[in-house]
């Protein structure tokens, strides 16, 4: 007779067999997810412990120097910030770090791939087996494409050195300040700013950062121009012909008489702001206006105090609108007309507001805000700056404004009553001008009497405002133009 079974042995005998193939299911599946996350955390490590050691050695090597690299450089930066100004404007190494991006891009994903071949997917239950595919893929993608997005970065980086900033001699400071001369115009076909708008220069100590903004007035006529230049020797008595503005003009219609100039308008009137001046010019930086408008919504708008109605779209029956009174967070279109309008005001006036624009970007642009709109700022700034400062002096001048975003900044402009710009006082302009950096520098002698302030005070009218010529305007000449705004 056959032999008679027990009865349900084969029914409590099953789930013991399927408890424990469970378990063995679970424990392939936690070593694959664990292989990914060891691969996240220390690249190489996966390989190190199950499986080619040589490649996950070379991995973890290279993961731990880029790591300590990192940090000594973070720490470093953070002590030093002329190092981190180097380490972003050199284009050599923003090239290899690029590379390095890519490269390490390309690597990182294929650990990720071979932590998830040394987990052995055929051997897990098809449930776990989708879960680890799509796990994989998540930490694949989000790292690699973290490292390329970085690439991306450093590359607009690079590309934007490249594009705004040449190889040109580099030129030291003269009597301890870098002088740059800021100019404003429109642009236009194959042009800039043929006639300048406006005119500033940036007199930056070259320790401190302590700057000074010189203004002057774009209807200046009857200006001697810097003794040698050329210039000069065709004006020795002064330019009689046309306003200051109008030299870049002037020059442009005689090119031949400056054979190996890149930008015959921009350096005759250098030749005519250093003969007014006195001072010695070291770079200058042209600024599109119409460009202008973009940087600032790059950045997120830009608060002003607008003192009195600002009109907008023109002159006369051009204007559309006006900028009401108050402090405002302006974008990058009406930052634009509060800097230029002339309806119901002069150029004099205007030369203060826009006084007042250029301290509000340099305090109110912040890193954290420069890193968060950092490409938008990158396009901006190439479209609307074209410079010879050399790429070699970005990071010293990095370093200056960010000494100077800590500090006062003086003003003056060469405007009536102080100066008749249709017969200035050449040796008058000099000594306002030296007294003006004298006493930004602390050297200049204390005042003998208390003088009517050119702060907010004293009924002189602030920056923004339209008033009259013979009160002033507070931000034209101010030893804290924020104060004046």
């Amino acid at each position: 007779m056959p032999p008679v079974s027990s009865p349900g042995l084969h029914d409590r005998q099953s789930p013991t067999r399927f408890s424990t193939d469970e378990r063995a299911a679970r424990v392939r599946f936690r070593r694959a997810m664990a292989l990914m996350v060891m691969t996240l955390v220390l690249p190489g490590s996966a390989q190190l412990v199950a499986g080619n050691r040589r490649i996950g050695r070379i991995a973890l090597r290279v993961w731990l120097v880029l790591v300590v690299g990192f940090v000594v450089t973070l720490f470093a930066g953070a002590l030093w910030h002329e190092l981190v100004f180097y380490l972003v404007s050199n284009t050599l190494l923003l090239g290899l770090l690029r590379f390095a991006l890519m490269l390490g891009a390309i690597a990182w994903a294929a650990l990720f791939v071979d932590a998830w071949r040394i987990g052995q997917p055929l051997t897990l239950a098809m449930n776990h087996r989708r879960a680890a595919v799509g796990v994989n893929g998540v930490l694949c993608l989000s790292v690699a494409g973290s490292l390329l997005f970085g690439a991306h970065i450093v590359g607009v980086q690079r590309d934007f050195m490249l594009s705004m900033f040449g190889s040109g001699a580099v030129t030291g400071a003269h009597d301890g300040r870098f002088n740059v001369l800021l100019l404003g115009g429109d642009s236009g076909a194959g042009r800039w700013g043929l006639r300048p708008d406006s005119m500033t220069i940036a007199s930056i100590d070259a320790d401190t950062g302590r700057t000074v903004l010189i203004s002057l007035p774009r209807n200046m006529s009857n200006f001697p121009f810097a003794k040698g230049s050329v210039m000069h020797k065709q004006f020795p008595h002064g330019f009689d012909v046309d306003y200051l503005n109008g030299v870049s003009t002037w020059a442009g219609d005689h090119t031949d008489l400056f054979p190996h100039s890149k930008n015959p308008g921009v350096d005759a009137t250098i030749m005519g702001i250093e003969g007014i001046t006195g001072l010695k010019i070291n770079y200058w930086a042209m600024v599109n206006l119409e460009g202008f408008k973009d940087l600032v919504d790059a950045v997120g708008g830009v608060t002003l105090n607008v003192r009195s109605p600002i009109p907008v779209g023109g002159l006369g029956s051009d204007v559309t609108g006006y900028i009401q009174p108050g402090v405002r967070k302006l974008n990058g279109h009406d930052t634009l007309w509060f800097a230029r309008a002339r309806d119901g005001s002069d150029d004099y006036s205007r030369m203060a507001r826009q006084k007042c624009v250029m301290n509000a970007m340099l305090n109110q642009i912040s890193p954290q805000v420069a890193v968060r709109n950092f490409e938008k700022i990158a396009k901006a700034s190439s479209a609307m700056i074209s410079t010879n400062v050399p790429a070699s002096e970005v990071d010293r001048f990095m370093a200056l404004a960010l000494e100077a975003k800590g500090q006062k900044v003086s003003t003056l402009s060469l405007v009536p009553p102080l100066v008749n710009t249709a017969d200035p006082d050449i040796p008058l302009i000099r000594k306002k001008v030296a007294q003006a950096i004298d006493k930004a520098e602390g050297t200049a002698p204390k005042p003998a009497a208390h003088h009517k302030s050119s702060g907010s005070g004293g009924g002189v009218v602030t920056g923004g405002s339209v008033g009259s010529l013979s009160d002033g305007y507070a931000a034209n000449q101010a030893d804290d133009l924020e104060s004046a705004c």
